[in-house]
């Protein structure tokens, strides 16, 4: 990851310049692809039942 793409992911996370001291590249990544997967629509969503048989 450049240095560049970093910030941008922080910006978009809405991370101050403060807040980078304390995450690490990968902890932002993480954070970033997680932003963009609670927007996603799952066909089909586990009940509790599913989780019991798990």
């Amino acid at each position: 990851m450049t240095t560049p793409l970093f910030l941008l992911r922080c910006v978009q996370l809405g991370l101050s310049m403060a807040d980078t001291e304390l995450l690490s590249i990968g902890l932002v990544n993480d954070m970033y692809t997680e932003q963009v997967n609670d927007g996603y629509q799952y066909c089909e969503l586990g009940t509790q039942e599913d989780m019991d048989r798990f």
